[in-house]
């Protein structure tokens, strides 16, 4: 079920990329969700992920759950070590800032049930399956 999963998260990213983001900013269950493009820490190529997020005031906000694992996705240290990216909320792409946040930053609590909002709870469920503190990242437009 889980391999089923990834497909269909990946068809959902490929079918976003491919239409220019006419389709696929509210396909995946009806939530909101961005391209993340980053460039890899380690390779310096271009990398695009497709997140769900809860918006902030200006800022995009997107959780760093990698499905509960106990590693983060990839593109948290990408973002840490590069943070100047671009997001695409449907047709539109933003230069944005990406700040990683935890539990000790004052917001995070406030933002966390932004995030978890908008997914129906299921970050709350992947931060019950990792002992590791799931980061908020925090996307300014610049």
């Amino acid at each position: 079920m889980a391999d089923l999963f990834v497909y269909v998260l990946r068809g959902h990213q490929w079918l976003y990329e491919r239409s220019g983001g006419l389709v696929g900013h509210r396909l995946l269950f009806g939530n909101p969700t961005l391209l993340l493009r980053t460039v890899g820490r380690k390779t310096g190529q271009a990398r695009t992920s497709a997140l769900t997020y809860a918006q902030d005031g200006a800022d995009f906000v997107v959780t760093a759950s990698n499905g509960g694992s106990p590693r983060p996705p990839g593109w948290l240290a990408n973002v840490k070590a590069r943070p100047e990216c671009e997001i695409q909320v449907g047709r539109r792409r933003i230069p944005v800032t990406a700040r990683p946040t935890y539990p000790d930053d004052p917001e995070y609590a406030r933002r966390w049930k932004l995030a978890d909002e908008v997914n129906g709870g299921r970050y709350t469920q992947y931060q019950k399956m990792t002992d590791r503190p799931i980061a908020l990242v925090v996307l300014s437009p610049r």
